[in-house]
């Protein structure tokens, strides 16, 4: 999620476009696994990296589709991005995989079509990864520029997503890396929500990745408080848009069984946007005002709510923890309860209060600290727990 800074200056984004995909050869299908494994790649072709239009940056870059598993199982395909420095490395080299906060649930919006064009709201934070060597593979989640309505803020997807991301990094042969490739998790907001179910879900779902720690702030661990406190507010349009997320992962809940013709207009025009234009739409707009009965009062809707929450598993990686004092979108008691469920698990965390600045001013200034935690990592210095 973003806050008015994203309908400041990371709001002025360009028209979106996506690449069309190249299937692999069957030779490269071989290579990359053909059994449909989750992290299997499934096409890939080049692409490029920019973090504003034109910025050359000394990478390469894939855009790939990957297999991967649904919240509720089943399997899936979802797109993203691996890029690569061309450094003169030609050891090993770090690969982080990398959730990026709310971009919008139309696919255009996706960060895999923004890269080449110079206009993806995080690559500036991305490239700061890149400058030190490490590779980076950046999930577009499921259903975000692949069929489908994105299932936005459905965690156990985002988590899934994510692994199977640095997985499918692995695997393609043109990235350069190897299976004992050291793995760093990073995101923040709804990114921090899925970096943050990578974690909890790194243990048996992707035991294999040799994963060395997570970073991951502004966290929104408990998804009815977060709706509580935007509904009706600044950031209300959020809070639609996560209802379109949770239908798209779980359709017998039904949600436009709920809304009202006010309600189908702007959850349809939703649908096509990014988080500028629909954080906009939808701010300051109440749950109430439309639907003709509150979905979040509804039984099955908390139950699938609560699905997404955060702490509820040890992480069995260290952990840096971050979040706003003043965050306006996500509140700073939300992220402390994660800090407080996951310390109770035994887990490493290491947990900051960012004393100034709101919600993405938060992610700005601890972004180079929370890199720095992971270069830590990858040196194999230990972590020091603060709970």
């Amino acid at each position: 999620m973003h806050t008015r800074t994203s309908l400041g200056a990371w709001a002025v984004v360009a028209a979106l476009g996506l690449s069309a995909v190249v299937p692999l050869t069957a030779a490269h299908a071989d290579e990359r696994g053909g059994t449909g494994s989750p992290g299997d790649v499934v096409s890939a072709e080049p692409s490029s990296f920019h973090p504003l239009p034109g910025q050359p940056t000394h990478t390469k870059a894939w855009k790939i589709h990957y297999r991967s598993t649904t919240a509720t199982g089943a399997p899936n395909t979802v797109s993203g991005t691996v890029i690569v420095p061309q450094d003169g490395r030609t050891g090993p080299r770090p690969l982080i995989t990398y959730a990026v906060g709310t971009v919008g649930v139309g696919d255009h919006c996706a960060p895999s079509a923004g890269f080449p064009r110079g206009t993806a709201l995080e690559a500036n934070l991305i490239q700061q990864l890149t400058l030190r060597g490490w590779a980076v593979a950046v999930t577009d989640y499921e259903g975000l520029g692949t069929p489908g309505d994105h299932t936005y803020t459905v965690g156990r997807a985002e988590g899934h997503a994510m692994l199977d991301a640095a997985r499918a990094a692995i695997r393609l042969p043109e990235a350069g890396l190897g299976e004992d490739t050291p793995v760093g998790i990073m995101g923040y907001s709804q990114g921090g929500q899925a970096s943050s179910w990578a974690a909890e879900l790194h243990d048996s779902y992707a035991p294999e990745l040799d994963v060395k720690g997570t970073a991951t702030g502004g966290v929104p661990g408990d998804l009815l408080k977060v709706a509580k406190a935007n509904d009706g507010s600044y950031g209300s349009g959020l809070v639609f848009m996560a209802a379109i997320g949770q239908d798209a992962a779980f359709p017998e809940l039904r949600l436009d069984s709920y809304l009202n013709p006010a309600g189908r207009t702007l959850l349809g025009t939703l649908k096509n946007t990014c988080v500028a234009d629909g954080a906009v739409l939808g701010s300051f707009t109440s749950i109430d005002s439309m639907t003709t009965k509150n979905p979040l009062e509804q039984p099955d809707w908390q139950r699938r709510l609560r699905e997404s929450q955060v702490g509820t598993h040890r992480p069995d990686a260290p952990v840096y923890l971050y979040h706003a004092l003043a965050d306006e979108l996500i509140p700073y008691g939300v992220g402390k309860q994660v800090r407080a469920d996951w310390c109770a698990r035994g887990a490493n965390v290491e947990w900051h209060t960012v004393p100034v600045g709101e919600h993405v001013s938060g992610v700005i200034t601890q972004s180079p600290l929370a890199a720095q935690w992971l270069a830590d990592r990858f040196a194999g210095k230990p972590a020091r727990s603060n709970c």
